[in-house]
């Protein structure tokens, strides 16, 4: 009996430490269209070309948003102090693939669900030739200053 005690104990042990190694899943999550809400405004994420998803870097709790300047705002407001370290996804506005928001290029004239404009691609070639290319501490700045 105490040596069937103890091999179960010894397996929680190692179950637990094995556990304790792992880091949290800082990937883009499955989003169910048409059901996920935004977290800031509560508005049914339905466009694929320009919702974000915001990741918390330690514990990788996924925050879906409707537009990039509603997760901006959102980190405001909530006065999130992770912000700087947070894993964001964006999608690509022509493939719909989730990118880097940080790494990502963006046009300014689009129309999103929030009404913010900005469409992200993976890379600048994708942009329209003429139209304007912004970063995402652009963004951040330009939305801050509407603060809708």
């Amino acid at each position: 009996m105490i040596r069937i005690y103890k091999l179960v104990l010894a397996f929680l042990m190692i179950f637990w430490m094995i556990g304790c190694d792992q880091k949290p899943n800082l990937g883009a999550k499955t989003v169910h269209w048409d059901r996920d809400m935004c977290e800031r405004c509560r508005m049914v994420l339905s466009d694929r070309r320009f919702s974000a998803q915001v990741v918390h870097p330690d514990t990788g709790k996924t925050y879906l948003f409707d537009d990039i300047g509603c997760a901006i705002l959102w980190f405001k407001e909530n006065k999130i102090d992770w912000a700087d370290r947070a894993v964001i996804w964006v999608n690509d506005v022509k493939t719909t693939s989730w990118i880097d928001a940080r790494k990502a290029f963006y046009d300014v004239e689009n129309i999103t669900p929030m009404a913010y404009g900005f469409g992200a691609h993976l890379d600048q070639a994708s942009i329209a030739k003429g139209q304007e290319i912004i970063d995402f501490d652009e963004i951040k700045r330009r939305v801050i200053k509407i603060g809708k």
